[in-house]
């Protein structure tokens, strides 16, 4: 493969921090790409080809541009059952090359023996290798190439690429949040689960987007993207077996900021599983198995809570620690407790010390008050006060608050949020009926 230009930067973490051996590419691509779509899999040789179908009816001349990586992954405590399907889909793999004339598709295994994944890993793991060896198959001659994570069991349309790159042309954020649909169940109880689900995901980013809080974007491994070099930046993909999608945005925002993208939808399956200890495919489970009281929504007080104490540091910024702890327990005892156990005190002064601009201060205090404590927070105010509830008493009051007439079904709900949060694309087209 010929030499290309790779950043410093990207060298020192291809050198530092890369997941590296043992796994590798199946064969050395002949060249380099401008960006590439990196796609984990446990045993989905019933999902991955329709995967890569959706994939191939992007235009020919972006496909020409991306590399498209399979990691075939698994623990070497995994089931015979996916052994077998992971064995299957590396030996199927070649014909689903020519199959869909995917020219750019490569793939690791990370599956056979002494390839496996060490104990205790799983997607986020995953993810990283596919990542990390994409890196320096890259071209960074004349742009900053784009990283994009899908998975193994979601579709794409045919404007998936377009969308991705010319967002990325259009703006100087480094990541990107695509929108996202999830696909229709196989029967009356899963569709009505997965509709649920995706309704308190939506919900969420609503209350936090009320709230004021620059965290408000949705976190989903299979529809996010961002620039090699912010990748780089923000430390690589973490090693997480779940939730690796939140963590990862979220310091992608704190080191180039997250943004909505518009044109395309992706299609997560809606299937329970129990390979991760949450997410869509547990909580789909549980409800199905427990009933949908297993997931419950956040008061729409709790969003409100976090809106004023945000707000009173933006207002209040001069403030010494101790008087923002005084307001912030007239605000709520608890939100009070959470940031003396959380060491405001300290943190506050020595954000202060070392931002003397406002708007420095201001995104130091965002980078500190993160997404991870903006739900711990709503945790804390959910357990110790306002008990969380059924749908019916917590999202219409949060699109009344949007200026929304709130409809009375939760799909009525659903679709109108989904139509809010995909920035205007609600003809986008759809591939499923």
């Amino acid at each position: 493969m010929p030499d290309t230009y790779i950043t410093p930067h990207i060298a020192s973490y291809l050198r530092k921090r890369a997941a590296g051996k043992p796994w590798s590419i199946n064969e050395p691509p002949s060249r380099h790409f401008s960006g590439a779509v990196v796609i984990p899999s446990l045993a989905e040789a019933a999902n991955l080809p329709h995967t890569l179908e959706s994939l191939s009816n992007n235009p020919a001349d972006l496909l020409d541009h991306f590399l498209i990586l399979i990691i075939v992954n698994q623990r070497a405590d995994a089931s015979s059952a996916e052994t077998a399907d992971n064995l299957d889909t590396l030996k199927r793999l070649p014909f689903w090359k020519q199959q869909y004339r995917l020219n750019n598709l490569f793939w690791v295994d990370a599956a056979s023996p002494e390839l496996e994944l060490p104990p205790k890993q799983g997607v986020g793991l995953a993810r990283k290798i596919g990542l990390d060896l994409a890196l320096s198959l890259l071209d960074y001659r004349d742009n900053d190439p784009l990283l994009i994570c899908l998975d193994a069991d979601t579709l794409v349309q045919p404007d998936y690429l377009p969308a991705i790159t010319e967002h990325f042309a259009g703006t100087a954020v480094g990541g990107a949040s695509i929108p996202y649909r999830h696909r229709p169940a196989a029967n009356e109880a899963g569709q009505s689960a997965i509709d649920r689900y995706e309704l308190f995901l939506r919900t969420y980013v609503l209350g936090l987007e009320l709230a004021g809080s620059p965290y408000a974007f949705h976190t989903v491994g299979s529809a996010m993207a961002c620039r090699a070099s912010v990748y780089v930046a923000s430390g690589g993909m973490n090693r997480r077996l779940a939730g690796e999608d939140f963590y990862f945005l979220q310091q992608v925002h704190k080191t180039s900021g997250v943004m909505p993208l518009s044109g395309t939808v992706v299609h997560p399956s809606p299937r329970s599983s129990t390979r991760v200890p949450f997410g869509t495919g547990r909580s789909v489970g549980d409800m199905l198995s427990d009933g949908e009281q297993r997931l419950l929504f956040y008061q729409p007080v709790v969003f409100s809570i976090v809106g004023e104490w945000l707000e009173c540091v933006v207002k209040n910024s001069a403030a010494d620690a101790s008087e923002l702890l005084s307001r912030a327990a007239v605000i709520s005892p608890v939100l009070h407790e959470f940031l003396e156990q959380a060491g405001f005190s300290y943190s506050w002064e020595n954000l202060k010390k070392n931002n003397r601009c406002g708007e420095k201060l201001a995104a130091a205090f965002q980078g500190w008050f993160d997404a991870f404590r903006t739900m711990r927070l709503i945790h804390e105010l959910s357990d110790q006060t306002y008990p969380r509830i059924e749908p019916e008493g917590a999202v219409a009051p949060l699109l009344e608050q949007a200026g929304l007439v709130p409809p009375d079904t939760i799909r009525e709900q659903l679709e109108l949020l989904r139509g809010l949060q995909e920035a205007g694309d609600t003809n986008s087209p759809t591939i499923f009926t």
